[in-house]
């Protein structure tokens, strides 16, 4: 769609400049379902306890890591190393990719991965599946990600298809 950079925040902005709402990407994926592939990168977790768009592939820009430290759990980031070739079992260098996270953070950063390894029309779901929070102090929603996003403007799901789900044996094992 649009380049919108100027209005987008800073740590949503790709270099390929690429950008969606949720609700343009999900009229682009309806208007041409077998040419438009939707990548949550969230983890397996939110994938399947949040809810999911029901086309998207799950392949986790990162995976959450715990473990027992002096007495206390300890837990953080992985990163999934092998996120870029996981992506090219499904896609190839032109097609069209519709990357989307919890709120358009993390997907930034999997475009930026997917534009180094040579991928050219990668664009973020700038307001990811939960939205950005809402800022009106007088909502009983306020700081509640309800403003926009897939799941408050398209169809999601919680089923799950194992298909769908792109998880490497050597990343996908927790770290002792």
């Amino acid at each position: 769609m649009a380049e919108r950079s100027t209005t987008i925040p800073a740590a949503k902005q790709t270099t390929l400049g690429f950008y969606v709402t949720a609700k343009e990407g999900f009229e682009q994926w309806q208007a041409a379902p077998d040419q438009v592939i939707i990548i949550d990168v969230r983890t397996p977790e939110e994938y399947a306890f949040v809810g999911h768009a029901e086309m998207a592939w799950n392949i986790p820009l990162a995976f959450v890591t715990y473990h027992r430290k002096e007495g206390k759990t300890e837990y953080g980031p992985k990163m999934n190393e092998d996120f870029v070739e996981e992506v090219k079992t499904i896609a190839g260098p032109t097609d069209t990719l519709l990357v989307m996270c919890r709120s358009g953070g993390r997907s930034a950063m999997a475009v930026n991965l997917l534009a180094q390894a040579g991928f050219t029309n990668v664009h973020n779901i700038i307001d990811g599946f939960e939205g950005d929070k809402v800022t009106d102090p007088e909502s009983v929603f306020v700081g509640k990600r309800m403003k926009n996003g897939w799941k408050n403007s398209a169809p999601w799901v919680y089923d799950i298809d194992p298909e769908k789900l792109i998880l490497s044996e050597g990343t996908s094992k927790q770290t002792p």
